[in-house]
């Protein structure tokens, strides 16, 4: 039985003792109405100083902390008196606002203060010193705050992670509980990265039927969704029925698979699905990716026919580039070079040290002599980073040389598109077996008539983490020339990297280099003492024995959470490596603790960001896998800034949900990128599914001068040996096989 006594307290915000951006949970002390100082704590979305509460709750003892209010619910209520509105507005609630500004304004219009900003603004010009282009913005800090906060209270209320608030707003700005209310569901789009089931709880506080027709077609969008980012394009609809159904059933309740059926063919009838029977399934798609493949398809089909002629010998061209060459090309290389010269649509794939980046320079030299203007492109910053020290040339991410930016509703819109396309004459693609295949519709979109694509990439290495197997389904397809080079170059085989990443690419175990080589194994199981030796190595000694900068570094692991997976490591080399000093500022956020000096990576793409560079440049931009040092924190300002390569970005403390520490990152994260130095961690512990041959390989790769694996030796075996690649149904190989694609019927 409860025996807890429940109170209610009235009274005012003193100070906020802590505060917990991600949760909202709060340690405040407040003034009550009897005259008592009062501890509380719970959850108090964005709550400031000067505010006027009404808590309900109960006394608590904390062994540390003594007598404190625990809060259950609460309402917050504007102050009303000049002091308390003061306060609230001098408490950084708005930009450019300071405590003397405030009292200014609170004297002024007294309890008219909340009605002048909301409603009035231009009256603030009455006060010395305020323009009217401050008055409007101040005016609309206001109403932005005001609606983020009536949000907040909403989420809060219902449990809802107050993290939301934000994204939210930056989507449905004052409609969004409006929005909530009509369709709880939306919150499963993977903007918003919700849980289904936190999503359905929701629904079923606001009322809404288990067996409803809106629950069937949130779950059947969910489970296509989410089947994304384990790259499917497409879910048979015999598993989707099952998922679902698995989905929305619970104890109380069967959904059957009529129902979902049914809701099937309801989204196929509002243009949100669509069914199809290809490659011998009955296929379920999302509208847009269904779009996404069969765009490619046909337009890579095209692109593959294209031949070009010339008045000239292409081959006495390849000739005289190699003469000028250090080194000479191999038959493939030459065949690579005369067929990009030749097709509008070529494959380059090999290993490390097979040639490819030699290749790709004689690529680029042709199509200098044939007059051609080139860009190249990757999709990551340093992966385009890489290209560009490798080419000489300047190489960009795809996202900004498209020119991303956001459409009505957050979404991703391009300025280069069908309507607007690049201006080139061809485009050279690294890193293709990261792209997904809506990444890549963009890309083709924005191609040029009659312009020239070359496709460069490692077929064995991790495919994309969104939907699609592009690289390996256009090779599979046979339909696009192609060209996989094998020959390991003497000078590359000096590389017991290079030379170990082959041997597991065919099945055989690593062999560790004498003392003079570049890769190493170090036999630790346990994960604690695998986290251990990692710290060791990445502060002591690789910096000591190899002259490695911490910052030349970079830890791998294939799991998050699991064993030696990235979440423990980072805990542990922030604190080796950035450990706490009295001149740095620390900033907390969650479970994580940001300090000046970390090293963080972006993990979505944020095209708002804004950035600046040493020479006055600006932009804004800041996308998934990019990496930098976070330079300093401003408290009072409520943001820190972060530089990457050579531009700085602003992050405000809501947008900390964005960023995480990278001294170790998974492998997936780091494809696209080489660095001096691979620490991998392969404790015991880690997840069977991540513990893939080509997990392996791809890490292995990633190192250019050192390599060390810390870990189980079992664990190394069991990913030698396991070469499942994880089936993804995909039906673009099918589409661009001619014969088969004729076959597709639609289901109507």
């Amino acid at each position: 039985m409860d025996e807890r006594t429940y109170v209610l307290i009235r009274g005012t915000v003193e100070q906020v003792v802590f505060y917990n951006e991600e949760n909202g949970y709060a340690v405040l002390r407040l003034a009550a109405e009897d005259g008592a100082e009062v501890t509380a704590t719970g959850a108090f979305p964005n709550i400031g100083p000067g505010e006027q509460v009404i808590l309900t709750g109960f006394w608590v003892t904390h062994p540390s902390y003594g007598e404190q209010f625990s809060t259950e619910a609460f309402e917050r209520r504007l102050p009303t008196s000049v002091r308390g509105i003061a306060e609230y507005l001098g408490s950084g609630l708005l930009r450019g606002v300071g405590q003397r500004l405030a009292a200014r304004i609170a004297e002024k219009f007294g309890e008219d203060t909340f009605e002048v900003l909301a409603h009035k603004p231009e009256r603030l010009t009455e006060i010395r010193g305020i323009t009217e282009s401050k008055a409007r913005e101040i005016g609309r800090q206001f109403v932005e705050q005001t609606e983020m906060r009536l949000l907040m209270d909403f989420l809060n209320e219902h449990g809802l992670p107050v993290s939301l608030t934000p994204l939210l707003y930056k989507r449905l700005h004052d409609s969004a509980i409006d929005a909530l209310c009509e369709n709880p569901y939306l919150l499963c789009d993977s903007y918003y990265e919700v849980d289904f089931k936190v999503a359905d709880a929701l629904a079923m506080e606001l009322g809404l039927s288990m067996l409803s027709e809106e629950r069937a077609e949130a779950g059947i969008l969910y489970t296509l969704v989410f089947n994304l980012d384990n790259g499917h394009t497409f879910i048979p609809v015999e598993k989707l029925t099952g998922a679902v159904c698995a989905l929305l059933s619970d104890d109380d309740v069967v959904f059957d698979e009529v129902r979902v059926l049914d809701g099937i063919e309801r989204l196929r009838e509002k243009g949100r699905l669509v069914r199809e029977h290809i490659a011998g399934r009955d296929a379920a798609y999302l509208r847009d990716i269904y779009t996404a493949e069969t765009y490619l398809a046909e337009m890579l089909g095209k692109m593959a026919e294209r031949s070009y002629q010339y008045d000239f010998d292409v081959d006495e061209l390849l000739r005289a580039l190699e003469l000028n060459s250090a080194f000479p090309y191999s038959e493939k290389q030459q065949q690579a070079i005369g067929m990009a010269a030749r097709n509008g649509l070529v494959i380059l794939t090999g290993g490390p040290g097979t040639g490819k980046t030699t290749t790709v320079r004689g690529i680029l030299q042709v199509f200098e002599t044939l007059g051609l203007h080139t860009l190249l492109a990757a999709p990551t910053g340093r992966a385009a980073k890489r290209l560009s020290e490798l080419t000489g040339m300047e190489a960009k991410t795809i996202h900004r040389l498209l020119e991303a930016g956001f459409a009505a509703g957050g979404r991703t819109a391009f300025a280069r598109n069908l309507t607007n396309p690049l201006e080139c004459d061809a485009i050279i693609l690294d890193e293709v077996s990261m792209v997904d295949i809506t990444l890549m519709q963009a890309l083709i979109e924005a191609l040029p008539h009659g312009a020239r694509l070359v496709l460069v990439g490692d077929a064995d290495q991790l495919p994309p983490v969104g939907p699609g197997n592009f690289l390996r389904d256009m090779i599979g397809s046979h339909r696009v020339p192609t060209i996989q080079l094998t020959e390991i170059f003497r000078q590359a085989q000096q590389s017991d990297i290079v030379m170990n990443a082959h041997a597991v690419n065919a099945g055989q175990m690593p062999t560790p280099s004498g003392a003079d080589g570049d890769f190493f194994l170090m036999k630790r199981a346990d994960p604690a003492a695998v986290i251990e030796t990692v710290a060791q190595l990445c502060a002591k000694r690789l910096p000591d024995h190899y002259g490695f900068a911490p910052a030349q570094i970079q830890v791998l692991s294939p799991a998050k959470r699991q064993g030696s997976g990235t979440y423990p490591l980072n805990r542990r080399l922030q604190e080796a490596l950035n450990p706490p000093a009295e001149n740095k500022r620390e900033k907390r956020f969650g479970d994580t603790i940001f300090r000046e000096g970390d090293r963080v990576m972006q993990v979505r793409n944020n095209y708002d960001i804004i950035w600046e560079r040493g020479d006055g440049e600006q932009g804004t931009g800041v996308f998934n896998g990019d990496v930098g040092e976070l330079v300093q924190i401003f408290p009072q300002q409520e943001c820190m800034a972060v530089r990457f390569d050579d531009r700085l970005a602003t992050y405000t403390f809501d947008m900390l949900g964005e960023l995480e520490l990278a001294y170790a990152v998974t492998v997936h994260k780091s494809q696209g990128s080489e660095f001096d130095a691979v620490v991998l961690a392969l404790s015991d512990g880690l997840p069977r599914k991540l513990l893939t041959r080509n997990i392996l390989y791809t890490a292995i790769t990633r190192a250019k001068q050192l390599l060390v694996i810390v870990g189980s030796m079992d664990t190394v075996a069991y990913m030698v040996e396991n070469n499942q690649k994880g089936r993804r149904y995909s039906a673009l190989k099918v589409r661009l096989r001619a014969e088969s694609a004729a076959d597709a019927t639609q289901i109507d």
